[in-house]
């Protein structure tokens, strides 16, 4: 499906049972797999009394030159601006990103990672599998952040984090060391 006021660049392959929204913007050199949805509306909805309200989302999406989306992933359009992913970036397949994300240049995300909306994640960045990041942060430039992690603030650049909430790796692993001799301990007690 594609929607109105669609641009597509060229050399673009997407494959089966991709939708693509209206007020979308493609790239060139951008593979696409089956079963994603990009420009989807935002999860945005304001509490009632009675009610949650949908509010209408405005924006558009932005898919960069060169970026693979893998399969099942889905991209929500801006509320009222725009949601980006930059030149080069690969996506796995299982991911979700939220209204109005900046996504940088160059980033790998790995597959059923959850970002919510309003986060911009700048260059070259590395997200390994399960990662989830909470609304309005910014991950900074040459930022890793391995599996299973879960991003509650924003972080400075060239980190590797882990954990959730994520904090240096090393310092995580540090914390984790003696909890798995815990078990050994309470036995010789």
């Amino acid at each position: 499906f594609v929607g109105c006021n669609v641009k597509i660049g060229k050399n673009c392959i997407i494959h089966s049972n991709v939708s693509i929204y209206d007020y979308t913007t493609i790239g060139d050199n951008v593979i696409i797999q089956g079963n994603s949805v990009i420009g989807g509306d935002a999860f945005y909805f304001k509490r009632r009394p009675d009610c949650w309200d949908k509010l209408v989302s405005c924006g558009s999406t932005y898919i960069g030159n060169n970026v693979e989306i893998g399969a099942l992933c889905t991209i929500d359009k801006g509320v009222s601006s725009e949601t980006s992913i930059g030149d080069g970036t690969k996506l796995d397949n299982h991911i979700q990103i939220g209204h109005d994300t900046k996504i940088g240049k160059n980033v790998l995300i790995g597959a059923h990672c959850a970002i919510a909306g309003v986060v911009t994640i700048e260059d070259n960045c590395l997200i390994w599998a399960k990662v989830s990041i909470n609304k309005d942060l910014v991950v900074a430039h040459d930022t890793t952040i391995l599996a299973t992690s879960g991003i509650d603030k924003s972080t400075k650049p060239h980190q590797i984090l882990f954990g959730s909430p994520a904090i240096d790796y090393r310092k995580k692993w540090r914390e984790m060391a003696p909890m798995r001799m815990l078990p050994d301990i309470l036995d010789d007690l």
